[in-house]
């Protein structure tokens, strides 16, 4: 499960061949014992859940670096490394 970001002690991962559970392109973000499943299309939670400050970080940062979100989720998809994206500054 590459981390492909990790800012303001949340890590962004995306797993290799991940589409068989949610049917939709997402990330999975930690933050200490809380994780999440967010759709990269429209940032709703699909499973779990983050504290508020740090899902709306999660939220902006997704908004800023969608299309490279998607390109890492192609590469994903294929059983390729998607690529680190720029973290939230």
């Amino acid at each position: 499960m590459p981390v492909i970001s990790m800012f303001y002690g949340i890590i962004i991962l995306m797993f290799n061949f991940d589409n068989k559970k949610h049917h939709l392109p997402h990330i999975h973000a930690q933050y200490a014992e809380h994780t999440a499943v967010i759709s990269i299309e429209n940032g709703e939670v699909l499973d779990g859940a983050l504290p508020g400050s740090k899902m709306k970080l999660v939220q902006a940062w997704m908004e800023i670096h969608r299309d490279e979100l998607m390109a890492d989720w192609q590469l994903a998809l294929e059983g390729n490394k998607p690529f680190k994206i720029e973290p939230l500054k």
